[in-house]
């Protein structure tokens, strides 16, 4: 079965929106810094028809849509939310529906397209590292969102490297310091490619494994953190193919890096590999609590942290962020039982955090996962408080929930209610403030993403191709049940008054009549 991996995962970022960003954009996951998938557009729509194939052709037809804006054609696998800013959509896919006959058999491909008609304007095409399954997985393309800020789009690629490239792609030519663009782009062997408008131009690339050490595992996912003059991103280091060993326990999982340039002004140093139980695949979310400006982290070894946003100078010279508080998400009962470990990835066992850590009102809100190979498990939602020091696993909670299963997905909490899926497919409301149930529903059907709540809504999507919408509230009202005749692992997003949902081959732009 070809890998559907956490490439939801997705994402991270900004501080403050900057300048060139509209009021109603989403240029990042989860919007803003707080990860919070929460919108306060209004007049969105509640019923519309994905439309039908042409013929044998994945075609859509778009006379038999409705409330469709537009629909663009992507490869055969995407799982990152699209981000939308400054009049431009960009998504993360594969190559199995080529855009330019040079880039021909299995790449990583980011696609930039117009907002407002859906017209395909650049791509970048990237290689595999060919190591396969177990550090880039066949044909899982680009996993997670990109973040853009201004002129310039951040993202993670399969290769395990933190990139910087231009919004306008190389239409407008090729600039920054990063001029290699053609031999980048080539296969392995073979001469550089010829660049043309629709290629992506790179200003500059970090390579974590070169300059850290990483060793991913299957895929690098998550989706950058925009920091003011930086950004952070996720390492996704982790174990090695067998499963029980990571090559680097000292590599760190995450790293921030100057914006402009790309240097390294720091890494985490707080030993998360050496206790990682999977990879790491978390996306860091930012946060002021209090007097303090924190980046909020859900570890591969089942801890959520809480760290100094500006890195500390160590004697021996190396640069990290500094720790400021860890909580582990996982009961004592999960990972010991009668004095012995529990075994990871066992139904009853540990998880890591996969899902995004959300913050509101000075608390942090996430849940535990797995791969989803790994199937159904015990899993757990924790809400934190965020302003203790050190080890707050005890002193920290403010409540748990445990009637849920392993989740993949990133709450979103609006008016006092905290929405959350799990990966057994069943969508749980929850008090904000004392964690207690009001509904869930069942939908039967696996879930990979996230809510969205907007409009007085809540939108989600599922693996069987239903997409739901749901009356946002206390009391569980089902709106409308949509088949889009392809599974979702993707989460929907809303900008400028449209909903952008994904499948694995086509891109929705979703938007009532005028």
């Amino acid at each position: 079965m070809v890998r559907r991996r956490l490439c939801l995962l997705g994402a991270i970022w900004l501080i403050a929106l900057p300048v060139a960003v509209f009021a109603g954009d989403w240029p990042h996951w989860g919007r803003d810094s707080t990860r919070n998938m929460v919108s306060d557009e209004t007049g969105l729509p509640d019923d519309f028809d994905p439309g039908r194939y042409v013929g044998n052709t994945l075609d859509i037809d778009m006379a038999t849509t409705r409330n469709v804006r537009w629909v663009a054609k992507l490869g055969s696998q995407s799982y990152g939310n699209p981000t939308v800013a400054g009049g431009r959509v960009f998504v993360g896919t594969n190559n199995e529906s080529p855009r330019d006959p040079k880039y021909r058999g299995d790449r990583s491909v980011v696609m930039c397209f117009d907002e407002q008609t859906g017209r395909f304007l650049w791509q970048l095409a990237i290689p595999k590292l060919g190591t396969g399954k177990v550090s880039d997985w066949e044909f899982l393309g680009i996993c997670s969102s990109p973040a853009v800020e201004g002129d310039r789009v951040y993202l993670v690629t399969n290769r395990c490297e933190v990139v910087c490239l231009d919004v306008h792609g190389m239409a407008n030519g090729n600039d920054g310091p990063f001029r290699d663009e053609a031999r980048y782009l080539a296969d392995p062997g073979q001469p550089p490619v010829t660049l043309g408008p629709t290629d992506g131009d790179i200003i500059w690339r970090f390579d974590m494994r070169e300059e850290l050490g990483v060793f991913p595992h299957n895929i690098t996912s998550c989706s950058v953190l925009v920091l003011s003059d930086r950004v952070v991103a996720t390492t996704s280091n982790g174990v090695d193919w067998t499963h029980t060993t990571i090559p680097n326990p000292r590599a760190p999982t995450l790293c921030m890096l100057d914006k402009r340039t790309g240097a390294l002004l720091g890494e985490e140093a707080s030993g998360i590999s050496a206790r990682t139980l999977h990879s790491n695949w978390s996306s860091p979310a930012a946060a002021r609590i209090g007097e303090r400006e924190l980046i909020l982290f859900g570890g591969g070894d089942g801890f959520c942290y809480a760290f100094d946003r500006e890195p500390e100078q160590r004697p021996d010279g190396l640069s990290v962020l500094k720790e400021v508080w860890r909580f582990d998400c996982n009961p004592p009962h999960y990972r010991m039982r009668n004095g012995r470990p529990i075994k990871y990835a066992t139904p009853e066992g540990p998880s890591e955090v996969i899902a995004t850590p959300v913050v509101y009102k000075n608390r942090v809100y996430v849940g535990i996962g797995q791969d989803p190979e790994h199937g159904d498990g015990l899993g757990r939602f924790v809400c934190i408080d965020a302003t203790g020091t050190g080890d707050i696993t005890r002193t920290g909670l403010v409540w748990s929930y445990d009637k849920i299963s392993r989740t993949l997905s990133t709450a979103s909490i609006a008016d006092g209610l905290v929405y959350v899926a799990d990966f057994a497919g069943v969508i749980h409301c929850l008090d904000a403030e004392t964690g207690q149930p009001y509904w869930t529903l069942d939908t039967l059907q696996r879930i990979w993403g996230s809510t969205l709540v907007a409009d007085g809504k809540v939108y989600l999507g599922t693996a069987d191709g239903d997409f739901l919408i749901l009356q946002a509230g206390r009391q569980l009202r089902e709106i409308r049940r949509i088949d889009m005749r392809a599974p979702i692992y993707s989460s929907p997003v809303v900008a400028n008054g449209t909903l952008y949902i994904a499948t694995p081959t086509h891109l929705y732009a979703i938007r009532k009549p005028n």
